[in-house]
């Protein structure tokens, strides 16, 4: 029944981040169309890479996982009066300190640029876009953090379809207010853009004044995520009481966890944001190129890792507040699992069917065939570490769990230093393209991956039952490659490979072919996840 509990909520939450990941792809789909890979689309991702950061920290990290934690067993141990205490003193503590953190980061905007991206100052009036923006989107810090705090008090009352759906809100907000801001900032340019003009040539004052319309539509995206799950909370019976008090023992138990917790949720994306400091030396380009393969990537590290570990970490954290190890243990190996199952089809489909994919969805507007190209590569490359950034998704949370935020702070900052050594080697010693930044985060992911494995194995005992999955998902990735190139090449024949037609016909049969095949390799393998899917498909199928 605890399997069946895990899988059912990882589904509800999955499908709610899948409906998210795919409105962020026509999210980014528009900034590719309006902007290509050029100065301003380059600008806006590094300028939102600093608030981009604290949302996955927030809102798939350290706030919600370290209040989640304490909330939880508060609630066990002292009761619902006091659990909503808590949280009404966090939602002050955190206005007060992130708030500051707007503050400083609006005035120090054109440090931080300068740290993330230096090479930007070779290009006329790039260095002074970005810091434009990064100022405007600041506040999005504020919003991300207090939704953050509402999805954590939900899913702490295991509510978890609303805070789920509310990042689809937010990209529901930046698509529609952002392109009417563009539109009303730059009418003439949006408008040539749509009749498949070029936009006066790129890098015009037009096309920043439109690039500032997309970011007031991220700042209103942000306000919806947070304004969504307002009317859950009152459901559960949370009431807003003004309260502050930095020395409550709860408050001080959420920071001693979230303090290193960042460290710890951060490795991932921290070195998404070392690339981009080296990327930005690269030229016009290279950042789109890397932001769109990781966008990518963020589809099934959300709907699986992400979703499974956001399900997990209330039932782990209750089953340490029982002192009940065996089943916080069986929880973790349920758990990873679930995510080895799933990612590891799906970096393969990602490695192999990557131009497709990328040629559908992005290639209209500016952002052309060798765009595609470029991120295609890279695509690969990230491809290769997709169980690895997923797994962290679950094994971080389960130390804070067990009230350890220090063990996977320490692996973090270790996994930050080697993809910064490695990441300064390929482009300034060898001579590397974007392609080596993406490949040295897939292997720092996956050795973060194996250290945690290996440290929690030491706290929690032996993961029984894990090691039986890897022949039978190995196998079966090996079936999803094979079917997936060879449906690539009978669609595509003398046909052009780069034409919009033949890449849609190939992910129209490859995606659902392959996934049928894989499910029937776990059949025959013997996966009970696979033959549990399969026993839940037929009932709603007998049942309509």
């Amino acid at each position: 029944m605890a399997a069946e509990r895990l899988a059912r909520g990882a589904g509800v939450v999955g499908i709610a981040v899948m409906a998210s990941r795919i409105l962020g792809l026509v999210r980014e789909q528009l900034f590719a169309a309006l902007f290509g890979a050029g100065r301003e689309l380059d600008a806006f991702v590094t300028a939102f890479r600093i608030p981009n950061l604290f949302r996955d920290l927030f809102a798939e990290g350290a706030l919600s996982a370290a209040f989640v934690t304490t909330f939880a067993q508060k609630l066990e141990k002292e009761g619902e009066e006091s659990a909503w205490r808590l949280a009404n003193l966090v939602v002050h503590a955190l206005l007060v300190v992130v708030g500051a953190v707007v503050l400083v980061g609006i005035f120090a905007a054109p440090w931080i640029v300068g740290w993330i991206a230096p090479g930007f100052a070779e290009t006329p009036g790039k260095m002074e876009l970005t810091v434009a923006l990064t100022r405007l989107m600041f506040p999005f810090l504020l919003l991300v953090a207090l939704a953050a705090l509402a999805m954590g008090m939900l899913n702490a009352r295991e509510r978890f379809g609303v805070p789920a759906a509310a990042s689809s809100f937010f990209n529901l907000g930046s698509i529609v207010v952002g392109v009417l801001c563009a539109w009303w900032f730059a009418p003439e340019y949006t408008s040539e853009i749509l009749r498949g003009g070029s936009g006066f040539g790129g890098d015009s004052p037009a096309a920043a004044r439109a690039i500032t319309g997309m970011a007031i539509g991220t700042l209103a995206g942000g306000f919806l995520q947070l304004a969504i799950q307002l009317p859950s909370l009152r459901g559960i019976n949370f009431r807003y009481r003004p309260m502050l008090s930095f020395s409550d023992s709860g408050v001080r138990e959420v920071l001693r966890l979230m303090g290193p917790a960042t460290i710890g949720a951060a490795a991932v994306q921290v070195n998404v944001l070392v690339n981009n400091n080296f990327a930005s030396y690269l030229g016009d380009g290279a950042v789109s190129w890397l932001n769109v393969a990781f966008r990518f990537m963020q589809l099934p590290i959300g709907v699986f890792g992400v979703a499974i570990g956001v399900v997990a970490l209330p039932a782990v954290s209750r089953r340490v507040a029982q002192a009940d190890l065996v089943g916080m243990r069986d929880t973790v190996v349920r758990a990873l699992r679930l995510v080895l199952i799933l990612c590891v089809p799906s970096a393969v489909g990602l490695a192999v069917l990557a131009p497709e994919m990328i040629g559908v969805i992005y290639q209209h507007g500016l952002f052309d065939a060798e765009d595609t190209r470029m991120a295609s590569h890279a695509l690969m490359a990230y491809a290769l570490g997709l169980a690895g950034y997923a797994n962290i998704k679950v094994l971080v949370p389960a130390f804070y769990a067990l009230g350890d935020a220090r063990t996977p702070a320490l692996v973090g900052v270790l996994s930050i230093a080697v993809n910064a050594v490695l990441a300064w080697l390929a482009i300034h010693r060898f001579g590397l393209g974007h392609v080596s930044l993406a490949l040295a985060t897939s292997v720092v992911a996956l050795t973060n991956f194996a250290i945690l494995l290996a440290l929690l194995r030491q706290r929690i005992g032996p993961y029984e039952g894990l090691g039986s999955v890897l022949l039978p998902v190995g196998l079966g990735a090996v079936v999803v490659a094979l079917v997936a190139g060879g449906v690539r090449v009978l669609v595509v024949g003398e046909a052009d490979p780069g034409a919009f037609t033949s890449r849609a016909l190939t992910l129209g049969f490859a995606i659902p072919l392959a996934a049928l095949a894989y499910g029937g390799t776990g059949l025959a393998m013997g996966l009970p996840e696979i033959d549990s899917l399969r026993a839940r498909i037929v009932g709603w199928w007998a049942a309509r």
